[in-house]
């Protein structure tokens, strides 16, 4: 997770964005207030102002007016439907009122009015929310790939504080010498130990130009160091990869961005250009939290047949019944090009392997179930998050929006990964003896009020408290060292070269095995 990252979901033992953007559905809604409503409506209408007038409240007509203007678009919009429920609205009146004149302090009005929008929203499940002003500008600079911080993706460390798992390159952190492996304490004076991790992101965000002073410890110190930092514009690329053998690439898709299918257009034809003789390819999802719903269909489409079906939603509205097309009218962000038309005839056919884990989430979720479906990659590594819907942006004001979930989505066979995630084809943990603390990470599944997957029953959960706690010492004894994807120590990419070679691949060990490491 990097401190640009912008959600409310703990999908990878990070908290992290799990969040699709239908971007062509950002338009403001219609003003309800202007539907006229029958005679039926405005006794109700009347009844409910006589209950605002017998709290004796000043300043309810606003709440009588959302009551109305909501009863009546409903009723244009739903004849058939039962009518919005008077009594709660009558509650919702008197609750209002008891707050303005009983209230120890005096609340105002946008505060109340916003708070209870942010409720009523995040009530439905863990991804729908309002966003205010200062939420919809971060969800808008994280889906562009910019943001204001000190350029450090962090996660969730020993004893409770942050991680840092690397400097983004030219950073301030970078030029400050922050390495991978501290543990940041501080934040000028404030603790960060306990903290979670999405407080921690916020707390690091800020103005250009301003400055922060983080309070690090490193292994080989014996004392904390403080670095003094300005926060700057970071430009974070969603797309790395390289060269890792002779006739070998690794291409790692660390967020879906809006540039992120023309960065991975650049970073396969740069590969090829390297070794054009490329014998098998290894795509890198893991801890890949998800992003914009059109980045999940480019990154499928580099390596699948034009014209293929990548994935398909359901909702009710009639625009979320959809299917995705790997055609660049579905995955170009500008209509008169296709980033991938030059893409060497190769990458269709080269052998490729997936790598995912329990923070493979969302749009990663729909690529990887893609080419399962079509038998064109091997998935390696374990069982994913399962966030299997898809948020839809709507607009409410020049700098306001609601984040809402509008249909859950499915693989081209008809798979809802919803609550469940995608099943790799090769089990492999994130190291030789064992998969250490992602035992523990949560999943879908764990969040409270998650949608249900609509395509079966929901298995119950697996009660794993014993196996999770020699997980957790097996883990606090080695002291690992933070693992960098893609580097000489990474296990699961070993494990898929050798698929790709055919040579012997070492999945995942029992749990007895686990168990009696865990014992020495």
């Amino acid at each position: 997770m990097t401190d640009n990252v912008n959600s409310s979901v703990n999908s990878s033992a990070t908290s992290s964005v799990s969040t699709e953007n239908s971007t062509d559905s950002c338009t403001p809604g219609s003003n309800p207030s202007s539907v006229p409503g029958s005679s039926a409506d405005q006794q109700q209408s009347g009844a409910l102002k006589g209950a605002l007038n017998r709290a004796g409240l000043v300043g309810l007509g606003v709440v009588a007016g959302i009551a109305v203007s909501l009863q009546f678009s409903a009723m244009a919009q739903r004849a058939a439907e039962p009518a919005l429920p008077l009594e709660e609205l009558r509650q919702l009146a008197d609750v209002y009122g008891l707050i303005k004149t009983d209230y120890v302090e005096k609340v105002e009005d946008r505060k109340l009015l916003t708070e209870a929008i942010s409720g009523m929203v995040a009530s439905l499940d863990p991804h729908s929310a309002y966003l205010d002003k200062k939420a919809y500008a971060e969800l808008r600079e994280g889906s562009q790939g910019r943001f204001v911080g000190l350029g450090i993706e962090i996660a969730q460390g020993d004893e409770g504080y942050i991680r840092i798992v690397a400097p983004i390159e030219d950073s301030p952190a970078y030029r400050a010498g922050i390495k991978a492996g501290d543990l940041i304490t501080r934040l000028d004076s404030m603790p960060l130990k306990g903290m979670s991790l999405d407080e921690s992101v916020k707390k690091m965000r800020g103005e250009p130009h301003s400055k922060v002073t983080l309070t690090v410890l490193r292994a080989e110190e014996p004392q904390p160091l403080t670095f003094s930092l300005v926060r700057e514009e970071i430009l974070q690329k969603s797309v790395k990869g390289k060269i890792v053998e002779p006739g070998y690439a690794w291409l790692r898709v660390a967020q879906f961005q809006e540039p992120t299918v023309d960065d991975l257009a650049a970073k396969i034809t740069e590969l090829y250009r390297q070794d054009p003789n490329l014998k098998g390819m290894v795509l890198d999802l893991r801890n890949d939290p998800g992003g914009v719903l059109q980045g999940a269909i480019g990154v499928a489409a580099a390596f699948l047949p034009k014209d293929t079906p990548v994935v398909s939603t359901n909702g009710q509205l009639p625009d979320s019944k959809q299917i995705y097309y790997a055609r660049a009218e579905y995955y170009s962000l500008r209509s008169d090009s296709d980033p991938l038309a030059r893409l060497p005839d190769a990458v269709k056919r080269v052998p490729l392997a997936v790598l995912v884990n329990t923070g493979s989430a969302s749009a990663s979720e729909i690529v990887a179930g893609a080419l399962q479906d079509y038998g064109r990659a091997r998935i390696i590594g374990t069982q994913t998050f399962g966030k299997g819907s898809v948020q839809t942006i709507r607009q409410l004001s020049a700098d306001t929006a609601l984040k809402l979930t509008t249909a859950r989505y499915y693989t081209p066979h008809g798979r809802a990964i919803q609550a469940k995630g995608i099943v790799p084809d090769l089990h492999v943990n994130e190291h030789a003896d064992g998969d250490g603390l992602n035992a523990l990470r949560m999943r879908e599944a764990d969040l409270s009020r998650h949608l249900a997957n609509d395509r079966e029953a929901e298995a119950s959960q697996e009660r794993r408290d014993e196996l999770e706690e020699q997980a957790r010492i097996l883990a606090l004894e080695k002291k690992r060292k933070p693992l960098e994807y893609g580097g000489a120590e990474d296990f699961q990419l070993a494990q898929a070269l050798n698929h790709l070679k055919g040579l012997p691949v070492q999945t995942a060990r029992p749990e007895s095995a686990i168990v009696q490491a865990a014992a020495k």
